[in-house]
């Protein structure tokens, strides 16, 4: 097998369970509350990596560095984890991964400031297409409706960005993807401990099939995607051969959605989504196109 077909098969791999956290996360909240769901979620992932570590005789961070992996924790996994829960509370799977799926356009802005990297015109009409596209979503249906859950994950997607940024910081000090995703999950995991014995509280009174749920959520959206992600991005020749799956989330969410949960997207979801899925696609046209005339 090629390179880009492992590629091809480990991104497809990880945005199918990253769209099946969507669904699931609803479903888990009928029985646990969004910090004892992040608490447990992340506590199940990090157990399944530390024990991917050890097999794999990962050497530990450096002492000096340890506090880097908790800022990276904090941003990838423990706050984005209570932003995304208390998001998803009051919307729909399709509306929650449209939103997260402007990620890497954000990622792309961050980067502009961080590390000079220049965004051409077309890219910011790109990115207000997406904003004119999430005003739709959030005022569909009258000004004074504006749902609150998109409020929350927009600031999900946003410290996500600053995750995969502060990544790039972390590659350059000759840290490999898994170690990276390994020693900020933990970190993450030990900052959700003061929510961890309400965790256990409620686990002892939810049914197995939701107990099974989070487990699920925890080792596979989590461990696995990130695994599957980093090991994709790090074959890869070009991060925009990983990036460019991100945009068939939002459609796998919404089917999963249907299926697991009866969701039927709205008027507002499928109009605003249309809009911002029509910008996120320009913006990632045009970086391919640029990605392309450097190699050239």
């Amino acid at each position: 097998m090629n390179a880009k077909s492992k590629v091809n098969i480990l991104a497809i791999a990880t945005v199918i369970l990253w769209a099946s956290a969507f669904p699931f996360s609803k479903v888990a909240m009928e029985h646990f509350s969004p910090n004892s769901l992040g608490c447990l979620r992340i506590t199940a992932a990090s157990i399944f990596l530390i024990l991917l570590g050890i097999f794999s005789r990962l050497h530990l961070p450096r002492k000096k560095d340890i506090y880097k992996f908790f800022l990276s924790g904090a941003l990838g996994f423990t706050l984005y984890m209570l932003t995304f829960n208390v998001g998803i509370r009051t919307l729909t799977s399709a509306t929650s991964s449209i939103i997260m799926a402007m990620t890497p356009v954000m990622t792309a802005v961050g980067a502009l400031f961080i590390y000079r990297e220049k965004i051409p015109a077309i890219g910011w009409i790109s990115i207000g297409i997406e904003f004119i596209g999430i005003l739709v979503l959030t005022l569909w249906d009258g000004v004074l409706s504006i749902n609150v859950g998109i409020l929350w994950t927009l600031s999900t997607a946003i410290l996500f960005c600053g995750y995969n940024l502060y990544q790039r910081k972390l590659l350059s000090q000759g840290y490999t993807p898994l170690e990276i995703t390994i020693f900020s999950i933990t970190a993450g995991a030990i900052l959700f401990l003061p929510f961890l014995p309400n965790g256990i509280h409620e686990m002892s009174r939810a049914p197995l099939s939701h107990i099974l749920v989070v487990i699920y959520l925890g080792v596979f959206p989590n461990a696995i995607a990130a695994f599957t992600w980093g090991k994709a991005l790090l074959i890869a020749k070009k991060t925009s051969d990983v990036t460019n799956f991100m945009f068939v989330t939002p459609l796998l969410a919404t089917i999963m959605g249907f299926v697991v949960l009866r969701e039927s997207p709205s008027a507002g979801t499928i109009a605003g989504g249309i809009i911002i899925l029509v910008g996120l696609r320009l913006f990632q046209k045009k970086q391919k196109e640029a990605v392309k005339k450097q190699s050239e």
